[in-house]
């Protein structure tokens, strides 16, 4: 009769041991329940000695997606579907988070916010490694090719266009103006049916750079071969060629000489620029950086890379949001919205997957299993004693 008083006290400690240990997962999961890419853990209980006792068998992490909030932070991230960010720190250690907590130090390299440690991905070639925009943070210069003539011209003789700025290959800007005189009041004859003009290019000293004749055919398009004039001048110490572009022969799309139609011919410089800074950037859908610069223009940069693991919620917890696959697990990896990878949430982050109602209410079903341990220890050694008292009376 005694061995079996003891063994149910022996019992009831077992539970007050293990619902304990319960009580540490479940207040851990509400004390990270606000931690971004933190998931949650449940402990599992089995039986000790054939039904006698019980202990906690491990913990299972909840691999479940937290919810996604967006926030004002355009390098903050979230994955809507499967992976997990790669960081890795100062001795090459991999870990692996679906926080998104990201930001760029000094040094140009996007790090996440709390450990510092770099945020892996794919550079524009194409290789693998820490994702680096020291390099980008510009827009080197570049030379003017083009300019387009756009608008009509059939205004008095001579016409000018000026403050015509371009750009030499080291980004120096340099202010043109075009002048256009009429070939008919020149010496230059004005083919039948037809409007000629004389076009002549200089810069802000007068001194001319380039020149040529244009003409336009009884409809008022630009004809074939005079539709263009070519300026090849020394500018910044390099020879640069820079076309005049009046329009495609036969179109009335770009520059015009429709009589009877009020002059608006106007410049507008196609390409080349000097030293552009970087205004802003921002993840996309498929985890690609895209970079805003000061002349408004967009570049593709580098690419997050995700992570996967045969099975994810075998994975070590190494704090709060950050994890280490098991020695038997091999990581692939690969790029947002492909294989089973899931697409990126720009300026957003995954909140913990942490359900507070369940948690308390699981903590309400520990307590109650808590209390009742405590009372058949209670018992069990009222019975013991009992037992005791009996025996010394006799």
């Amino acid at each position: 009769m005694s061995s079996g008083i003891m063994q149910a006290l022996y019992n009831s400690v077992s539970g007050l041991f293990g619902f304990s240990q319960n009580l540490d997962t479940i207040s851990n999961n509400i004390s990270n329940m606000n931690t971004p890419g933190f998931r949650g853990s449940d402990s599992f209980f089995e039986n000790v000695l054939d039904d006698d006792g019980t202990k906690i068998a491990g913990t299972g992490t909840d691999t479940s997606q937290g919810q996604i909030e967006q926030t004002s932070t355009s390098t903050d991230v979230a994955i809507q579907g499967e992976g997990l960010f790669i960081l890795k720190d100062s001795q090459g250690n991999l870990y692996y988070t679906r926080s998104g907590q990201f930001d760029f130090n000094a040094s140009g390299q996007l790090e996440d916010s709390v450990n510092k440690y770099l945020v892996q991905g794919y550079s524009p070639t194409g290789s693998f490694g820490n994702i680096d925009i020291s390099s980008l943070k510009t827009l080197p210069a570049a030379a003017t090719t083009t300019v387009n003539l756009v608008g009509n011209i059939t205004g008095t003789s001579p016409d000018t266009i000026s403050d015509i700025t371009i750009y030499d290959a080291q980004g120096t800007a340099h202010t043109l103006t075009m002048t256009l005189t009429s070939a008919s009041s020149s010496t230059t004859p004005v083919p039948t049916g037809s409007s000629t003009w004389n076009v002549s290019i200089t810069d802000s000293t007068g001194g001319t750079l380039g020149s040529g004749q244009i003409s336009f055919d009884n409809t008022g398009a630009p004809e074939a071969g005079a539709n263009s004039v070519t300026m090849t001048a020394n500018l910044g110490g390099k020879s640069q060629s820079v076309v005049f572009n009046f329009g495609t022969p036969g179109s009335l799309s770009g520059a015009t000489g429709i009589s009877g139609t009020a002059t608006s011919l106007t410049a507008k410089v196609q390409d080349g620029h000097g030293v552009v800074g970087l205004s802003s950037e921002s993840f996309d859908t498929n985890g690609i950086l895209q970079l805003t610069y000061a002349d408004g223009s967009t570049h593709a940069g580098p690419q997050l890379a995700l992570a996967s693991f045969p099975d994810e919620s075998s994975m070590h917890e190494i704090q709060g949001n950050l994890y280490l696959p098991p020695q038997n697990q091999t990581a692939q990896i690969g790029r947002p919205g492909s294989a089973t990878f899931g697409n990126i949430d720009g300026s957003s982050l995954e909140m913990s997957n942490v359900d507070l109602t369940q948690e308390l209410a699981d903590m309400i079903v520990l307590q109650r299993g808590y209390q009742a341990s405590s009372r058949v220890m209670t018992v069990s050694s009222d019975m013991l004693q009992q037992l005791y008292d009996s025996t010394r009376g006799s």
